[in-house]
């Protein structure tokens, strides 16, 4: 989605921080076998795949223009944030994210809502920034919205770890204690064109958010989905899940509520454009042009 997706007085428009191929595609997904990726090879390559086997996905949020607010869909990595564990985002200082923001039409302090569709190190990174030592919220007027099961785990697994979790530390606790956090069920409805629906397995309390008249527009997946393949195949988990039997069973349940719709599905890592619609292809899901 290189254009803004144009729905009825509502534009959803992509604010990239970085895409590329980051992890080989048997350690991303554990239960992949080679023969299982060679059958695939041929539409994979080279948009989804690389020709060394590397998944190739996109760092992203997604903003919603409405008539009555902005708001963020997930904040990608972020900026100066200690990752050592991942080199492409160990660190970062990169002006990307703020271009492709102003490319859209706004500034930090022009985002009314931040949605955090999970809490994973790469959706909540631009959540904070640092200023004269601390981490403080990049968006200074918006109200963060979290799932309450959601935040409660990783705060428990910060009780217990915080070493484990810095990410939590420095991208979700200071919102919290900057009192910008809104708590809701996963179900939460925003108004009458923007619904989080639960999206359970990649985490515990994951959400997708839908968009647009009685939210059927559009579907902003966050984690529900990481490439086409899980279309295909919606049992493969991979290997950050929470829980990928229940991953596999709600890609089945929101693939089957959606693959009769017009609904865009804004696929948060797929490739750019990023969009499609979802068909029945054999036992699994396709994703077909939005234009199509």
């Amino acid at each position: 989605m290189s254009k803004p997706l144009a729905l009825d007085q509502i534009t959803i428009h992509p604010v990239v921080e970085q895409q590329g191929p980051f992890m080989d595609m048997m350690k991303f997904f554990p239960s992949l076998g080679k023969e299982q990726l060679d059958e695939n090879r041929s539409w994979l390559q080279p948009e989804f795949v690389d020709r060394e086997d590397r998944l190739v996905i996109c760092v992203q949020s997604f903003l919603v223009k409405t008539p009555h607010h902005n708001i963020l869909i997930d904040t990608c990595v972020g900026n100066h944030k200690p990752r050592p564990a991942r080199p492409a985002w160990h660190m970062m200082n990169s002006d990307r994210f703020e271009k492709a923001l102003t490319a859209a039409g706004v500034s930090v302090g022009d985002i009314d809502y931040v949605m955090c569709t999970h809490l994973h190190t790469d959706h909540v990174g631009w959540n904070t920034r640092l200023e004269n030592g601390r981490w403080v919220p990049t968006f200074p007027k918006a109200t963060y919205i979290m799932a309450d099961r959601e935040l409660a785990h990783w705060t428990a697994r910060h009780k217990d770890n915080p070493e484990s979790v810095p990410w939590i530390i420095d991208s979700v606790l200071p919102i919290v204690e900057a009192k910008r956090a809104k708590i809701v069920k996963s179900d939460f409805a925003f108004d009458d064109t923007i619904r989080l629906i639960p999206t359970p397995g990649h985490t515990i309390d994951h959400y997708s958010v839908s968009v647009g008249r009685s939210w059927t527009e559009a579907l902003i997946t966050g984690d529900m989905i990481h490439s086409p393949l899980q279309g295909k195949y919606p049992e493969l988990g991979m290997m950050a899940d929470y829980d990928s039997p229940q991953a596999g069973r709600t890609r089945r349940q929101i693939f089957d509520q959606f693959c009769d719709e017009p609904t865009i599905i804004c696929a948060t890592h797929f490739p750019m454009p990023s969009t499609a619609r979802v068909r029945r292809w054999d036992a699994g899901y396709k994703f077909v042009a939005a234009d199509d």
